[in-house]
């Protein structure tokens, strides 16, 4: 009998140790790096934010939640219309990060579905405002501005929920065929424009040299013939260069020659 006795006391004080373990490691946990823990009590949101590092909890009434504090990376893609009602479709990278001292207002509100409950829907309305107030072409040549636009608009909306916005890209426009038919047909009229332009130019200015030489000839022939009016010598140096030295073949008279005295 005492040898039973001995086994049940066993028996019992290993469950009670089991239980004890038990109840202590479920009492205890770790926050790691890079979050943030938010204490529920029955449940319910306490204003408690566990920092990193070791935490104790009541077993049976309290649990942490963890919840990342770093930055993470979001793509989302809008459809909208542009201000000339062209079809717009958008990508758009951002990247946010929970802040830390409103960890517990993000779980309470969104629990920890806050991409799909507040990131993208607001990425979607952002995108979606800022696009309409662009044409299809200024969201090409005006793109800086198109992101700050979207950006100004989804930091508007997420920061009040305890979301940061760290940055925003617009990855991709994307339009109509008939409208990049458009735009491929325009910039080929600029380029054959441009061309015809530069080829005009060419030919001004060769025109240009044209008339430039024959005023130049026409000067040199002013000077010279003034020159033979006040020099008749001029005259005779212009035959002497002519000259080949051969004398003339005469039947009779005088042999005529220039003087050059």
């Amino acid at each position: 009998m005492p040898n039973s006795n001995s086994r049940e006391l066993f028996v019992r004080n290993l469950a009670i140790g089991v239980v004890l373990l038990a109840s202590l490691s479920s009492s205890v946990g770790t926050v790691g790096a890079g979050e943030r823990g938010v204490r529920l009590r029955f449940s319910a949101v306490t204003d408690t934010i566990l920092d990193e590092g070791l935490y104790f909890q009541i077993p049976m009434v309290e649990r942490v939640v963890k919840m990342s504090v770093q930055i993470e990376k979001d793509e989302a893609s809008s459809n909208a219309a542009s201000k000339d009602l062209q079809s717009v479709s958008t990508r758009v990278a951002v990247n946010y990060h929970l802040d830390p001292d409103q960890v517990a207002l993000v779980y309470q509100e969104f629990r920890l579905d806050y991409r799909e409950r507040i990131i993208e829907p607001s990425i979607q309305e952002a995108v979606k405002s800022a696009i309409a107030l662009y044409t299809a072409e200024e969201l090409i040549t005006k793109r800086s501005n198109v992101r700050e636009a979207i950006k100004a608009n989804v930091k508007e909306k997420i920061e009040p929920n305890g979301i940061i916005l760290d940055e925003l890209n617009i990855v991709d426009f994307s339009f109509s065929n008939s409208f990049n038919l458009a735009i491929e047909k325009k910039v080929t009229a600029e380029q054959e424009a441009f061309a015809a332009q530069n080829k005009l130019e060419q030919v001004k200015f060769e025109a240009q040299q044209q008339v430039e030489e024959a005023k130049g000839k026409a000067e040199a022939i002013r000077i010279e013939a003034e020159a033979l009016r006040k020099s008749p010598a001029v005259l005779e140096l212009r035959a002497l260069e002519k000259w080949n030295g051969v004398l003339p073949k005469v039947t009779g008279g005088a042999v005529p020659f220039i003087s050059i005295d």
